[in-house]
């Protein structure tokens, strides 16, 4: 496996290598989990070279506090990589990837207004931009994203379409625990009666029989709920517990009736 921490360099690579092979890329953010590896696994299934990118984008954060307390465990997540037989790993610097100080920004004004975006000014601002410039640096066939974060999924899909992108961005199912807690880097902060209470929020989107019934189960249980709405075929909530913010999804199909 090769790391990669300037992007000028894993330009020069790339155009040296896999001219003839299938390359797949994932995109994150760190703090790595079996919902990332399961990526890894697919991309590394499907493809002759796997490529992982770790950027903590402090674009697509609404909060200094957010950004500060995010998880980081770069030497841990390396290890994690390598043991499951990643190619290669970029490491790309905050300097290197806003050297324009984020002048230039892709910019969605439908979906990306709703759900999260609603209560998230900026935040696909950061986000689009970001996954715009890693697709442009990974130049994959297939880039893996998780649909626990669907709505971003959604979105960067639509993005790589709307400008003619080689990449195709493929979507993976939700990789929970035990619990059904949806696995998210964003637990490691909660405590351990904190998890426990987490999962919840799977099982009231599962089984409420409408948006206003989840929206008044959820708040019952603790939680201070953003939003609980359907679309896409799919039922959405978002919600603060212990000072973390989760979200999650179900089709709407499963949901028990």
């Amino acid at each position: 496996m090769k790391i990669f921490e300037n992007m000028r360099e894993w330009q020069t690579a790339r155009a040296e290598f896999a001219q003839n092979l299938r390359v797949g890329f994932v995109p994150t953010m760190g703090a790595l989990h079996d919902g990332h590896l399961s990526l890894v696994d697919r991309s590394r299934a499907e493809n002759n070279v796997t490529v992982v990118s770790i950027f903590v984008n402090p674009t697509q954060f609404n909060s200094a506090d957010d950004l500060k307390s995010y998880p980081r465990h770069v030497s841990r997540d390396v290890e994690l990589l390598q043991e499951r037989g990643v190619d290669y790993v970029l490491l790309p610097h905050e300097s290197e990837m806003y050297e324009d100080r984020f002048q230039y920004q892709v910019i969605e004004n439908s979906e990306s207004k709703i759900l999260c975006g609603a209560f998230r000014p900026g935040h696909f601002e950061g986000v689009l931009t970001v996954v715009m410039k890693l697709l442009q640096l990974a130049q994959a066939d297939q880039c893996y994203m998780g649909e626990k974060d669907y709505q971003q999924f959604r979105l960067v899909q639509t993005m790589a379409r709307a400008f003619f992108m080689k990449t195709e961005i493929v979507g993976c199912p939700i990789v929970r625990e035990k619990t059904g807690l949806a696995m998210s880097s964003r637990n490691e902060r909660l405590s351990t009666f904190g998890r426990v209470q987490a999962a919840k929020l799977f099982e009231v989107l599962s089984t409420a029989r409408d948006t206003s019934t989840a929206r008044r189960e959820l708040e019952s249980l603790g939680f201070r709920v953003d939003y609980v709405e359907e679309h896409w075929g799919r039922r959405f909530a978002a919600v603060w517990l212990e000072g973390v913010r989760l979200i999650d999804n179900v089709k709407c199909a499963e949901v028990a009736q």
